[in-house]
């Protein structure tokens, strides 16, 4: 089956199988590696990316459901050759390690961001509490959230 999506603002096709996720299309067919395939359950938030403004597990969308459709990965934050000020916060503040999980995290705390400028600390830890993270112990990445929303 071919399916037309918007990725990061470019109108894109690919021919995809019926049962493809569109974290498979996204890293195989479009190859836009920044989505990580780690659960492929929706478990631990490292394929978090935006559809029409959403934030979903890309393992868990069908590629034929985003037909038609706009998806915003972690590439595509990205402004023009300048990193995203959540992309930049995290690597100030050291949010990152095996950077693993941090595509995921970086998606999700621009979500966060766009609808609450100024979160505390309760609501970070509900907005990114389906991104599993084993390297930092989080308190890093709440950092980076702060350090974003301050910018």
């Amino acid at each position: 089956m071919r399916v037309r999506v918007t990725v990061n603002g470019e109108r894109l096709e690919a021919d995809v199988w019926a049962g493809e996720s569109l974290l498979t299309t996204l890293r195989d067919r479009l190859r836009l590696p920044g989505s990580k395939n780690a659960c492929e359950q929706g478990e631990c938030g490292s394929c978090s990316v935006l559809l029409d403004g959403v934030l979903v597990c890309s393992c868990l969308v069908l590629s034929g459901q985003a037909h038609g459709h706009e998806v915003v990965t972690v590439e595509g934050l990205a402004d023009d050759g300048h990193l995203h000020p959540v992309q930049e916060a995290f690597a100030d503040a050291g949010a990152v390690q095996c950077g693993f999980c941090t595509p995921g995290l970086v998606v999700a705390a621009t979500d966060l961001l766009q609808r609450i400028p100024e979160p505390t600390d309760d609501e970070i830890r509900e907005a990114l509490s389906g991104n599993l993270c084993r390297c930092t112990g989080y308190q890093k990445i709440l950092d980076a959230v702060h350090l974003a929303a301050g910018r």
